[in-house]
């Protein structure tokens, strides 16, 4: 963010429609409300609604490619009576007095951008003499600054208000060698203090048909998942037919296995476990053929408190005869509302196993993101190399962003995975 020193201006009345080559940004896929969850102000699709309480201000993000001037207005109404507002960019703050129940510009001011990046835009109510202070829809830009090189989210089409919202998510890809066969797949996630978001996936064992690693649920609630995709190409799990749906093989002590849907279905599995940010945790995937074109999909967890891998659980895919293919770790918010808070996950030492029980070290991966990444609308992801490990970075409009399909080496550990395959808890049919 770039500041300046705070001063507020007079108010002013001044219902002046922006010219027709401004640049409108929606506040329904660009903006947080500052009480999550309180009520007294609802930031949905259309924008600001049923704004009553004063301590709710709702702050707009969006990333220039330049610096220069930028003229600033709210497209708006007052369902009744009269409001004042105040509208914060850069340190510095503007006042405008509103009224009228129809739609309508009102300008608010002009700023200067000294550097490119991303600008957070406040808007904040001061008084009003009837319920609501306003309905505020989208804001509308010009001026030196503003080009089509900016970033954010266009409009709702593909429920993009929803995805924006959600963040950029981001991926690392790992490098195998064609002549290479995995059957088993260990990586290591370390969660740096404060990166422990509510709503965050960081995702050790990605593979070409399911995901394994750790995420917060909510303030009192985390989990270790393993979740494996049905070949047949559904988001209800309730229609996927009985031979292409996914069998429960086997699950650990205390293990909640299920269906899963909304992206996808499959089968699911958690533990609920309190994993701590800055404890480093490992995770071990198993992928071997079995009769009848089913592949067996198997994920270990170790547990640092009690020093033994634990079965989370086994899976059997239909219609599928494969080791493991396509590995990769992501990280990802599934909560719209903390879209705005930054998160990060460190991978490190990660090792395949072939049949031969060969172990082979990992150290190449591509860096990609997901459609609100590669589309612009939001450019706050980073990953590659930090402190000679692998990590992954998104959300919370930072500024310095990582190019995408940028691949990584780091330097060799040397060190294989300390686990005797041969030992692991044994799969037993529930």
């Amino acid at each position: 963010m770039y500041f300046q020193q705070n001063c507020h201006a007079q108010a002013n009345t001044k219902k002046q429609a922006a010219p027709a080559s401004a640049t409108e940004v929606p506040l329904g896929g660009n903006t947080w409300k500052s009480q999550t969850g309180k009520a007294g102000g609802q930031l949905d699709k259309t924008g600001i609604t049923n704004w009553t309480d004063q301590k709710n201000t709702f702050t707009t993000y969006v990333r220039v490619a330049k610096p220069g001037n930028l003229k600033l207005w709210l497209r708006l109404q007052v369902p009744n009576g009269k409001s004042r507002l105040r509208v914060t960019l850069l340190g510095k703050s503007r006042e405008i007095n509103i009224t009228g129940n129809l739609p309508q510009d009102y300008y608010a001011g002009e700023w200067q951008v000294t550097a490119p990046g991303y600008l957070a835009i406040e808007i904040a109510g001061l008084t009003k003499t009837g319920n609501q202070f306003a309905e505020v829809s989208s804001l509308k830009l010009v001026g030196e600054a503003i080009d089509n090189n900016m970033a954010f989210v266009k409009n709702d089409e593909g429920n993009f208000f929803y995805w924006g919202r959600r963040g950029p998510s981001v991926h690392l890809n790992y490098t195998v060698p064609e002549n290479i066969t995995a059957e088993w797949f260990y990586n290591e996630i370390t969660v740096p203090a404060g990166s422990d978001v509510i709503g965050s996936y960081f995702m050790a064992n990605g593979f070409a048909e399911g995901y394994f690693g750790i995420q917060v649920n909510s303030p009192t609630e985390r989990r270790i998942l393993f979740s494996v995709w049905s070949p047949y190409q559904t988001d209800d799990p309730t229609k996927i037919p009985e031979d292409q749906r996914i069998k429960l093989l086997g699950k650990g002590e205390g293990v909640y296995a299920g269906a899963f849907g909304n992206e996808g279905s499959g089968g699911q599995s958690y533990l609920k476990y309190n994993w701590q940010a800055g404890t480093t945790y490992k995770f071990l995937l198993h992928g071997l053929p079995a009769q009848n074109n089913y592949t067996n999909y198997t994920a270990y967890f170790y547990n640092p408190e009690t020093q033994n891998w634990q079965l989370i659980a086994s899976f059997s895919r239909p219609k599928t005869s494969t080791y493991l293919k396509r590995l990769h770790s992501f990280l990802e918010n599934f909560i719209p509302e903390t879209g705005n808070i930054t998160r990060q996950a460190q991978f490190s030492n990660q090792w395949i196993c072939d049949p031969q029980g060969q172990w082979l070290e990992l150290t190449e991966a591509r860096f990609t993101g997901d459609n609100t990444a590669r589309k612009n609308y939001r450019l706050d992801y980073a990953g590659g190399l930090l402190n000679n490990t692998f990590f992954l970075q998104n959300c919370g409009f930072f500024n310095k962003y990582t190019p995408l399909s940028t691949t990584y080496k780091r330097p060799q550990t040397n060190k294989p995975p300390q686990v005797n395959l041969t030992q692991l808890p044994v799969v037993v049919r529930p």
